[in-house]
């Protein structure tokens, strides 16, 4: 159960960079950083099937199937909706929306034998966190100057929010899908599947990079291309392969409640990395919101157990 936790916890670690790279890299399109993460993930994936070719384990019809359809709910999908979330509505309100996934995730995958009495205390802190943090987000956005420009920027705004959602849901559902059919195929590993689902994003990045991303001579010739080159690499590498086998190894060893829960970390994690770029400190009621979310995690272990 500790390591599916810690597990749990990196990934939510590294899924967290995923939120403020969009900032990073402000003048690229949403839709390159999305291919480009996915593109280095599915090379990464194509690379060590390479090398472990006669160890790795060969998916069926059925398995490519389930890797092709979980890969675009949970990677391509979600990344490029919740990536023009950011870009209309900022980084904090979307990662607060999707941090309420742990709430759905622990509704809908709760196991049969835990009682919800057990589970109350987790969600009740988790949900008055998320009230806390998201009051602080909207009277930080209120008290924005320049009132003209927030005034007219509302519908995009309020857009973001919508994408937000969206993603949200296609997150939770991955989640709960994902969990299931790791408990289906024992046989799978945490990495071979990884792996599979890295070689169907990869194909689904770059789809979208030749459809609808902007030409790769074009790409490169834009200002600060290293900058964007590195974070597409370092979430590609980091946020996509490394953390999918964590997820994966998590899934596991832990009932879907309980990892539902552990997403909160990615929701700490992202408005860490988003106060650090702003270089600046959280005010009182987004510390305490964050030592909710912590005090939930605590709480929802101790019920699994």
């Amino acid at each position: 159960m500790l390591t599916g936790i810690l597990a749990g916890l990196a990934a939510g670690a590294l899924w967290g960079l995923v939120f403020v790279a969009p900032r990073m890299v402000g003048g690229f399109a949403s839709i390159d950083l999305t291919a480009g993460r996915f593109v280095v993930y599915g090379l990464v994936s194509v690379a060590v099937l390479a090398v472990s070719l006669r160890r790795a384990r060969r998916p069926t019809l059925a398995q490519a199937w389930g890797s092709l359809w979980l890969s675009v709910l949970g990677f391509t999908g979600y990344y490029w909706i919740l990536v023009l979330a950011i870009r209309d509505a900022g980084t904090e309100m979307p990662a607060l929306i999707v941090g309420t996934i742990p709430i759905w995730v622990m509704l809908l995958g709760k196991p049969h034998g835990l009682r919800w009495r057990a589970l109350l205390p987790g969600l009740a802190l988790t949900a008055l966190g998320l009230v806390l943090m998201s009051n602080a987000a909207l009277s930080a956005t209120a008290s924005t100057p320049a009132g003209g420009a927030a005034i007219t920027a509302t519908g995009t705004y309020w857009r973001g929010i919508g994408l937000a959602l969206v993603a949200m849901a296609c997150w939770t559902a991955f989640t709960l899908l994902n969990a299931a059919w790791l408990h289906r195929h024992p046989e799978v590993g945490a990495t071979d599947w990884a792996n599979w689902l890295g070689v169907a994003t990869g194909v689904g990045g770059l789809l979208l990079a030749l459809t609808l991303g902007t030409p790769l001579p074009r790409l490169m010739a834009q200002p600060g291309w290293p900058l964007f080159a590195l974070v597409a690499v370092a979430i590609g590498f980091g946020s996509s392969w490394l953390a999918t086998i964590l997820w994966n190894l998590a899934s596991r060893r832990l009932p879907a409640s309980l990892c539902g829960q552990l997403i909160v970390s990615e929701t700490l994690f992202a408005l860490l990395y988003s106060f650090l770029w702003d270089g600046r400190w959280p005010t009182l009621a987004q510390w305490l919101a964050a030592l909710l979310f912590t005090a939930g995690i605590l709480a929802s272990i101790r019920a699994h157990r």
